[in-house]
């Protein structure tokens, strides 16, 4: 099955065929460097890191690029208020950008240009604008005349005729004589009295934010690539305005294949600073949740689909991700000789070839990331269960460890899972996910010991029930026995 993927453009699922034959270009709308990232940018990041990761699996040789915006109302306003320079807020906020994304196990892309440093560009894609008609300038502002471009609406879908009526806030513009119409852009904004400034030939000022955009794409990558990537809110009016402006200019299609990732709620409600249900990567990886936790719990959902975070469905993915994690170490314990041996083992073994093939349906499936975790959770399963034994002291558990149909199972295992950016994680995540500071083992950790403790007076193994009780209680947690087969807990 061949890759398909779900291209806003054409509202359609299309078989994905690169410009170039082996060869893909990416172009990743990136962050805005006035503040720590937040759950939409893990997201949003993780989806498109494992496109890329699946591409080059499947052979492609890929040239990611994504960039940063340090040029932007946003940075000033945050400098102005804590006495900084946009330099300054910038600078760390990229820093932050580039612990956060390594955290989650995210591909460093090939280049990250930034606005700053490319200039030179910007101002030369405006002027060629302005050359042909599709650009004015008025007081120091220049404008995208957005009437000039045949095809403006064909990402969104939006009917500039239809909308007018609703654009009262951009009316003033209008009247004042700088706009001619009032869904015209700004391609470069004159400078305020105080903001910093770049010289321009229509005086000192800075660009708007859609022109950075098509600037990095031209001179990273060329006049056309084969895909672009962002949010969905990042559709109207960004990358509509960057399709205009960009094939304004060129005369050429910006990009064959347009994706877009779905938002983040939080308890059903949209994530969003003034609910309060605003939260960042680094806040929530510093309450105890494991990157991989995340990165699972992330991966759970299809990418489209807007992603519901509450606390009932991180404890779910910790769960899930304990189990994987125990079967990727025992993976690891196997060692690189083992698993050079395994190859032949993976591919004269039937259901681990079924397993491959089902796995690489499901992401060239538009990155049916579900469907390919259930294949790890399903190659995970014997290998959890063997990785307990040995942790309890199984002798003969050591010995099947050795056996080479298990270890090919391991090695492929260890392989999808890459494929999907989720890596062995050694450190314990902290007791609890929502940052409540108890020590010990943490709530989904307990309730899972406390099953397998179940599991073990059903079978009237009194011994092993044992164990796990005084497992739980050397961390401080007692259980209490209810009637109906119930337990509950405390920690001391």
């Amino acid at each position: 099955m061949a890759l398909q993927l779900t291209n806003t453009l054409t509202r359609r699922t299309e078989t994905f065929e690169p410009l170039e034959p082996g060869k893909v270009s990416i172009y990743c709308c990136g962050v805005t460097v006035y503040d720590l990232c937040h759950l939409g940018h893990a997201r949003s990041y993780i989806a498109w890191d494992v496109l890329r990761r699946h591409l080059i699996w499947s052979g492609y040789q890929v040239t990611f690029v994504q960039n940063y915006t340090d040029i932007d109302d946003k940075i000033l306003g945050r400098a102005a208020a804590e006495g900084s320079s946009m330099e300054a807020v910038s600078e760390r906020n990229i820093q932050a950008f580039v612990a956060d994304m390594a955290a989650l196990n995210i591909l460093p892309a090939d280049r990250m240009p930034r606005a700053t440093q490319s200039l030179d560009g910007i101002r030369a894609l405006i002027s060629e604008l302005e050359a042909k008609g599709a650009a004015y300038s008025a007081d120091g502002d220049v404008y995208f005349a957005v009437m000039k471009h045949a095809g403006y609406g064909k990402l969104s879908g939006r009917d500039l005729a239809e909308q007018q009526h609703n654009a009262e806030g951009r009316v003033a513009d209008v009247e004042e004589g700088r706009k001619q119409h009032p869904f015209d852009f700004a391609l470069w904004k004159g400078a305020k009295p105080g903001e910093p400034s770049f010289p321009s030939p229509w005086g000192a000022g800075r660009p708007g934010w859609h022109i950075e955009c098509s600037a990095m794409v031209r001179a990273e990558l060329g006049d056309t690539i084969d895909i672009h990537l962002g949010g969905a809110d990042l559709i109207f009016p960004h990358h509509e305005n960057e399709i205009a402006q960009s094939e304004a200019a060129s005369g050429h299609e910006l990009a064959r294949y347009w994706l877009h990732n779905g938002m983040v709620n939080v308890g059903g409600q949209k994530m969003s600073k003034s609910l309060g249900n605003f939260t960042t990567i680094r806040a929530l990886l510093e309450s105890g949740v494991s990157a991989m936790t995340l990165r699972l719990f992330v991966l759970q959902a299809h990418y489209r689909k807007p992603l519901d975070f509450t606390p009932e469905a991180l404890e779910a993915a910790a769960t899930g991700w304990k189990g994987l994690n125990a079967a990727l170490k025992l993976t690891a314990a196997t060692g690189p000789a083992a698993q050079a041996a395994s190859e032949p083992q993976q591919e004269n073994r039937p259901d681990l070839a079924d397993a491959r093939s089902r796995f690489a349906a499901a992401l060239n499936d538009d990155l049916n990331t579900s469907a390919a975790l259930a294949v790890l959770f399903e190659l995970a399963k014997p290998l959890r269960a063997l990785a307990n034994r040995i942790e309890r002291g199984d002798p003969a558990a050591e010995a099947e460890a050795n056996q080479s149909e298990l270890i090919a199972r391991c090695h492929l295992l260890q392989e999808l899972a890459g494929v999907l950016g989720l890596k062995i994680e050694t450190e314990p995540a902290k007791p609890d996910a929502w940052g409540n500071g108890h020590p010990g083992a943490g709530d989904a950790e307990i309730q899972a010991q406390i099953e397998e403790r179940l599991a073990a007076k059903a079978a009237k193994n009194f011994q092993e029930a044992d164990r796990i009780r005084d497992a739980l209680k050397a961390q401080g947690i007692e259980l209490i026995d209810k009637g109906g087969g119930q337990t509950e807990w405390l920690r001391h």
